[in-house]
């Protein structure tokens, strides 16, 4: 789901000319001697992406290469979510997660493998299917990872738990593998990695934040009621759209007015439905509503003035106790991601020296959502954890942007075509060198 990319021209914490790596770059020569059949491999989970709990082909293929590795696996944990489990020895344990499902998005980026599939979402609206979020990159790189680093077991000591997840587009899929018992019938992680590919960053380059790296996700539903009639005569009406009209506007002194400003948050309207002719007061207006934070306190204040502001509207234009605003979110929301601010600075000044400072930076936090925050949630005091940026967009296309070129699609566009192989062999050799310096034999 990156809800939100990474803007073109972000400020990174890149240095601005090449440093080269240092030392040992065998895993990234490994990986490039890997890289056609991880290819192939690519263009077929592109070719057949799953929605969101439907996942059972794309979670097939990554158990399958598992085995083979090695691992062992269990399928079906929270719907269609995969476990594969390599014990080596004493050790610390690391959970590597790789998200699986596509999007309903009709694809139209071009490419001779591009999507075709078809198929109804849990909300019952058929669509096409498409990798819109880089979801296949992820499960390929996972892929390789795992024969990496079961190729390398000499090397390492302790535990990996290799986590192909479910219905990160809906927010749910961490949750149910936890619910599944994800932590009581497999081993505990210490530690949580993760990484997703990035709209708006230059293909190859790798970033992090460090503490909060993604927000709270909820959907807020606000229905205002008034009193309908004849457009000539409004008077007779209070206006729900005129009220609504109030409440939009008047919402955006939360952020403005009422959080502290180095708190950031978000606010947006997305959605307003209202009437049916041009000259018919309605009854009624509905707002959709998106409210991203990053603390649980800050959620609660914005949830609350939301709430606050929908009255105190209402009450001002007349409307009666029993008919104001109902204002309802779900329970089930995408909670903020945090990455372990010590675990992430110390494994980007890793990642530098092998992989070079111009590659690998540290990144602002964003206002998009992803439930990869949940694995850390479960036991904050014990387990670290990280989520990685991947660049995925060609050189010649993020520097044309740079300079006033056509814009970069975005993450859920239909024509979001990362440069894979680069996403790929990243995103594989950051998290198997990350695994390496956690297990490593000292």
């Amino acid at each position: 789901m990156l809800r939100l990319a990474l803007a073109a021209g972000t400020a990174l914490g890149f240095t601005s000319s090449p440093v080269a790596a240092q030392g040992d770059n065998e895993v990234a020569q490994a990986i490039t001697a890997d890289m056609p059949s991880l290819m192939e491999i690519y263009r077929d989970l592109h070719a057949h992406p799953e929605l969101s709990m439907q996942e059972t082909r794309s979670a097939g293929i990554m158990a399958k290469a598992a085995r083979e590795a090695g691992f062992e696996v269990t399928e079906g944990v929270g719907g269609t979510g995969i476990v594969a489990v390599m014990r080596n020895g004493e050790g610390p344990t690391v959970l590597i997660r790789a998200d699986m499902d596509g999007l309903p998005v009709t694809e139209q980026t071009g490419l001779p493998f591009a999507s075709k599939m078809k198929g109804v979402s849990t909300a019952g609206v058929e669509s096409g299917i498409m990798h819109a979020c880089g979801h296949d990159t992820h499960m390929t790189a996972w892929i390789e990872t795992a024969r990496l680093l079961s190729a390398r077991r000499e090397a390492w000591s302790g535990t990996l738990v290799m986590v192909g997840q479910p219905a990160e587009e809906m927010g749910t899929g961490a949750r149910a593998m936890l619910a599944d018992g994800l932590y009581s019938r497999f081993p505990k992680p210490d530690y949580a990695l993760a990484f997703h590919d990035s709209a708006g960053m230059e293909a190859g380059k790798v970033g992090a934040a460090v503490g909060w790296a993604l927000a709270n996700v909820d959907s807020v539903d606000i229905l205002v009621k008034g009193r309908g009639g004849h457009g000539a005569y409004p008077h007779t009406t209070i206006d729900p759209i005129v009220l609504a009209s109030s409440i939009v506007m008047k919402l955006q002194t939360l952020a403005s007015r009422e959080i502290d400003p180095k708190d950031s948050v978000v606010v947006t309207v997305g959605s307003f439905h209202a009437g049916t002719k041009h000259n018919v007061i309605s009854s009624s207006a509905k707002l959709e509503l998106t409210v991203r934070s990053y603390s649980d306190e800050t959620r609660a204040k914005l949830l609350e003035g939301i709430q606050r502001i929908a009255r105190g509207e209402a009450l001002a234009a007349g409307v009666p106790e029993e008919d104001l605003p109902e204002v309802s979110w779900k329970e089930l929301y995408t909670r903020a991601t945090w990455n372990s601010p010590e675990f992430t600075e110390e494994t980007l000044g890793r990642l530098q020296a092998k992989m070079g400072a111009d590659k690998v930076g540290e990144l602002p936090s964003v206002m998009g959502g992803e439930d990869f925050g949940e694995y850390r949630r479960a036991d904050e005091e014990n387990i670290k954890s990280i989520i990685f940026w991947v660049g995925g967009v060609p050189e010649a296309a993020y520097q044309a942007a740079q300079e006033g070129g056509p814009p970069l699609p975005s993450l859920h566009s239909a024509f979001w075509a990362p440069e894979a192989d680069k996403v790929i062999g990243s995103g594989a050799e950051t998290l198997t060198l990350t695994a390496l310096d956690i297990l490593g034999k000292k």
